[in-house]
């Protein structure tokens, strides 16, 4: 339709023309603006020399003072706001980040512990009441912010409510008679359960 349209604007006026073909002439203005951007090269500020970019001698010495032994463990916010108590500038605070991003050292710069990587307990109940476990549950009442306490004793290997009781607190106290209570109703001693 374009082409249509360029071939007759020499022979007719543009409003004209954009009647007869039902086009607008906002639609042919941005149509040619977009074929004339499209002849340009694009222009990246990648490419391009920033007038105010650090030099890499500037870099390596914000490099060396964020570090250095007094501020290798701190984020680069502290380091700014020390520097500025001493009267020193270097960069901004955005600057600090992506010289050290550009390295690889925006993570956490303290020493941090090695991850622990610890068991996870699995037990393994192979008859009936040889492995227990229990847990407490918080019931809402009507009343907002009320909570009645459910102790729950369960079976692990048939899943089995063993025994269970509500309470308007929740205590070590009350679960060790809790416990105490569910053994000596199945007459089992603590050396043949196995709580968790």
């Amino acid at each position: 339709m374009m082409t249509v349209l360029n071939s007759k604007l020499n022979l007719l006026p543009l409003s004209r023309v954009c009647r007869a073909l039902c086009l607008n002439r906002s639609t042919v203005y941005a149509h040619r603006r977009k074929a004339i951007n499209d002849e340009e090269p694009k222009r990246s500020r990648l490419h391009s020399k920033q007038p105010k970019a650090l030099i890499d001698e500037e870099k390596s010495i914000i490099l060396e003072v964020l570090n250095s032994e007094l501020f290798v463990d701190q984020p680069p916010r502290e380091v700014y706001q020390r520097l500025l108590e001493n009267g020193q500038y270097l960069c901004s605070v955005s600057t600090m980040y992506r010289l050290l991003g550009a390295r690889g050292e925006t993570s956490e710069r303290r020493k941090q512990r090695a991850a622990q990587h610890n068991a996870i307990p699995r037990l393994l109940a192979t008859r009936p009441n040889e492995v227990w476990t229990w847990d407490i549950t918080k019931l809402p009442l009507v009343r907002r912010a009320i909570y009645l306490s459910l102790y729950v004793v369960l079976d692990l290997y048939s899943r089995y409510i063993v025994s269970w009781m509500i309470s308007h607190k929740e205590n070590s106290a009350l679960a060790t008679q809790l416990m105490e209570e569910t053994s000596d109703q199945y007459e089992i001693s603590a050396g043949q359960l196995t709580l968790h």
